[in-house]
Formats: structure tokens, C-alpha cells, sequence
């Protein structure tokens, strides 16, 4: 093949990649970061729907252990979700480097490599989306087992950059108490009822040692359930739908949560106003809103 040939199939190929990255008005794009401190590859997919001219935030979604989640942009709920709220979707594939145990996930210790990763990808997507703003706009973190231990992770290490983030089943984690601002950003914590007692145990843990001290997160286990979604991601779609316009302004900036809001006692779902008397004995979750306190009762009744 020639010279001349190779680059007219090079040229043909990329603007065939540029329509499908740009197909029906839509935007889905690609990049990644190979062999880091603490992975082997963090790759990322973005899509930003029709008719988005600003993003407001971004929704980041992460698999479990060493999973593939960049398909997970286009589920229609999602993408829902995201349009409503002049969002984008960024879906992770982390790989892990090969070390003696393959179940203690070291990508999810974001501030070794992983988070920074993340960050560069989206900086390279921001130029090739001519959407320069994902640079600085927060982002709602969603995902399951490793993928929730790398949104907790996210959160203790960047605050300023975290609208809400899900911790849903994950076992390993690399930080135990909290600083003051990540306690300050909303965070959900769930377990399932028959999944592994240690998992089960480190999440109420982490939860339990930060929220004695004031953080503003939920925590619920989902009866009989085991290593699983379950009740999980709908109940996700739905918190995400309500916090994030509690927690983002006009212009995406992000905003303080009320120091009004709700109790829930998670041994016996109680639920008490802040400000006011209560006897209750067990460890509690904070509740922004009623809304979020119906939502909170459906993962365990």
C-alpha cells in the first residue's frame, strides 16, 4: 500500500470516527491513561446529549472490580437523568496492575494515580467536545462494590469537586475518617443484608466513625440482599434527581447543604426533625428533605 493510500485511509477513518462521536447531535468520546502508579488503564467514555450547550456537572459512573463500565452512557435512564439536568456522563474501565490479591482493588486509592487520571482524560475530552467547562464542573458518583470504594475515595480526596457520591457494597477502602469537607458532602452508604459480613462491616464502619462526627450522609442495608444491585440504582436515579438541584445553583456552582433537614434512625426508621428532642439509641442517617426521607424508607421496607 502506498504512502498516498495509507493517508487517505487514515483520513477516511477519522472522519468516520468524527461522525460517530458526533452522531444524531449527541456527543460520545473516548481517551485514556495507560500503566499509572496504581492501574494498569483508566479509561473513560463521555457523552454529552443534544441540545446541551453548558454542562452543568457530570455524572461519573464505576464499576465493580475491574469491570467495563464505559457502556454503561447509554442507558436511557441515565442519559434522562443527565439531559434534565445539563449533565454529562462519564462511564470508567479501570484495570488493576496484577499484585498477590486481585480483591484489594489499589485503583480505588484515588489520590495514588486514578483520580488524577480521571481528571487528565476529561481534560483531553474537554477539548475534543469544544466543552471546556468540564474542566471545573462537580461531579454525582455513582457506582458498584470497587466502584463505590473509588467514589468514597474521590470524595475524601477532591470535596470541592463532589456534588453527592454513592458507596454501594464495596469492601476495601484507604481512608477512615474523613475531613471536615468531605463529611460536608452528601454521601450514600449501602450494604445488603446477606452480602459478605466483612463488606458489611467496613461500610457501616467508615460510615459510622464519620457520621459520629457530623457528616451529612445516608446509610441503609437492603433485606435480603446479597452482592447485588437490588434496590440500588433506581433508588440512585431518583436521589440523584433530587439532590442535585439542592446542591448545584443557576450557574453549577456548588451549594451548602441546610442545616434543616431530618433524622432517620436506621435501626427503626424513625424520623426526626433536626433541632429537636429525640430518643433515639441507634446510629442515624441525615435526611435533606422528605423526599429523600420517602426514598431513604424504600431501600429497607
Amino acid at each position: 500500500m502506498t504512502k498516498r493510500k495509507i493517508t487517505q485511509n487514515f483520513i477516511i477513518f477519522s472522519l468516520l470516527l468524527l461522525s460517530f462521536s458526533f452522531a444524531n447531535g449527541q456527543t460520545i468520546l473516548e481517551d485514556s491513561v495507560m500503566n499509572g502508579n496504581n492501574f494498569q488503564k483508566a479509561a473513560f467514555r463521555l457523552w454529552i446529549g443534544k441540545d446541551i450547550q453548558k454542562v452543568r456537572g457530570i455524572i461519573v459512573m464505576v464499576p465493580g472490580s475491574n469491570g467495563n463500565g464505559r457502556d454503561m452512557v447509554n442507558q436511557p435512564e441515565w442519559q434522562a437523568l443527565a439531559k434534565k439536568h445539563n449533565m454529562a456522563i462519564l462511564a470508567a474501565d479501570i484495570k488493576d496492575k496484577r499484585s498477590p490479591n486481585m480483591a484489594i482493588e489499589q485503583y480505588a486509592d484515588v489520590k495514588n494515580g486514578t483520580g488524577q487520571a480521571m481528571l487528565d482524560v476529561l481534560s483531553q475530552l474537554a477539548t475534543k467536545s469544544g466543552h471546556p467547562e468540564l474542566n471545573t464542573v462537580p461531579f454525582a458518583l455513582w457506582g458498584m462494590s470497587a466502584g463505590g470504594e473509588f467514589n468514597y475515595e474521590f470524595a475524601c480526596w477532591k470535596p470541592e469537586r463532589v456534588i453527592t457520591f454513592i458507596v454501594n457494597k464495596g469492601g476495601v477502602y484507604y481512608t477512615a475518617l474523613a475531613s471536615e469537607a468531605t463529611r460536608a458532602v452528601p454521601g450514600v452508604f449501602l450494604t445488603g443484608e446477606i452480602d459478605n459480613p466483612y463488606r458489611n462491616n467496613i461500610v457501616k464502619g467508615i460510615y459510622s466513625v464519620n457520621r459520629r462526627f457530623g457528616a451529612k450522609w445516608i446509610f441503609a442495608e437492603e433485606p435480603g440482599q446479597g452482592h447485588e444491585f437490588a434496590k440500588s440504582e433506581a433508588f440512585t436515579l431518583k436521589y440523584f434527581d433530587e439532590i442535585i438541584p439542592i446542591r448545584l445553583d443557576e450557574n453549577g456552582s456548588l451549594k451548602p447543604l441546610s442545616e434543616k433537614a431530618f433524622l432517620g434512625e436506621i435501626g427503626t426508621g424513625k424520623v426526626a426533625a433536626t433541632g429537636f428532642n429525640n430518643s433515639f439509641t441507634d446510629i442515624t442517617s441525615w435526611l435533606p428533605n422528605t423526599v429523600i426521607v420517602d426514598l431513604w424508607k424504600s431501600l429497607f421496607q
